[in-house]
């Protein structure tokens, strides 16, 4: 049984299944003569089902499917699997084909995809400005917390004075100055954009230190001044670790709010005005404690 997605023709005549299987219950057409076994199919199942699509047509993976194979991965949930063909494709279902070509390549798992920069732009300029923020953090994301972003956001406005009246190109100024590709995951991104958008502006990637410069913990988000930090838990979060953590941070005099996907998605209204109260009580339950010190 072949085990990813294939090319019905090429298998055919290499003899690895019948048209009898092809037809029948183990294998499901994705698109024309490209077929995967029958199991639900993940989104990088699709978008290398698409790449056989349009690979004898100069097609490369782009938008969401480039980003994925990247390692930065962000799209939504059903996304459809997304091409660059230099022909037009005809519409097809759980495919969005872009027309045109680039030499903006880079490989990707051992697939063809645009380069970074490129998935960037075109991801920066045709999603919603929240989705687009999320897209170009985790494209230039750090291999390392600490080291260097893989690209500069600022990298896109470059790339709109070489092409001038490029389409929704003004839309990234915005973009890039919201951006910071030192959030860990497209979630602690949507959570720091809530805050920024409610005018609350927390440290990423805080490093909290002891007394005598030693590491105690790093958090997705910190008010220093109100000695508040802020925790995206995901579904592979650790409890246990967690809430060794907030000993270790809790001893140093900080109080940790820890955020869920609900309160992100459902409730960021009131996820930000519990922040932002808790940043003034606190901010002026530190004041008052240095006041009394002196």
């Amino acid at each position: 049984m072949v085990n990813g997605p294939f090319r019905g023709s090429d298998a055919l005549r290499a003899g690895l299944v019948s048209r009898g299987e092809l037809a029948g219950p183990r294998y499901t057409r994705v698109f024309p003569d490209v077929y995967a076994p029958a199991r639900p199919l993940t989104f990088e199942d699709r978008s290398r089902a698409a790449f056989l699509l349009v690979e004898r047509r100069g097609g490369v993976l782009a938008g969401y499917s480039a980003a994925h194979l990247l390692g930065a991965s962000c799209e939504p949930r059903d996304a459809p699997a997304e091409v660059l063909v230099p022909v037009h494709l005809k519409p097809l279902p759980g495919l969005l084909a872009h027309q045109g070509a680039t030499k903006e390549i880079e490989d990707a798992a051992g697939l063809p995809v645009t380069d970074r920069v490129r998935t960037a732009w075109d991801l920066g300029r045709r999603l919603t400005l929240l989705d687009a923020v999320v897209a170009v953090d985790a494209l230039a994301r750090p291999v390392r917390p600490g080291m260097p972003p893989r690209f500069d956001p600022f990298a896109l406005l470059d790339r709109r004075l070489a092409e001038p009246g490029a389409r929704n190109s003004l839309r990234l100024d915005r973009v890039v100055a919201l951006s910071d590709p030192r959030a860990e995951s497209p979630m602690e991104t949507r959570m720091r954009l809530a805050f920024v958008l409610g005018d609350l502006r927390p440290e990423v990637q805080y490093v909290l230190r002891d007394a005598f410069g030693g590491f105690v913990a790093r958090v997705d988000l910190a008010f220093p001044r109100a000695r508040l930090a802020i925790e995206y838990d995901g579904d592979a979060h650790d409890d246990a670790l967690d809430r060794a953590r907030d000993v270790r941070t809790g001893a140093l005099g900080w109080h940790t709010m820890r955020f869920q996907a609900a309160d992100v998605y459902q409730r960021p209204e009131r996820m930000v005005e519990a922040v932002r109260q808790q940043v003034a009580q606190r901010t002026a339950m530190v004041v008052a404690e240095r006041l009394a010190r002196r």
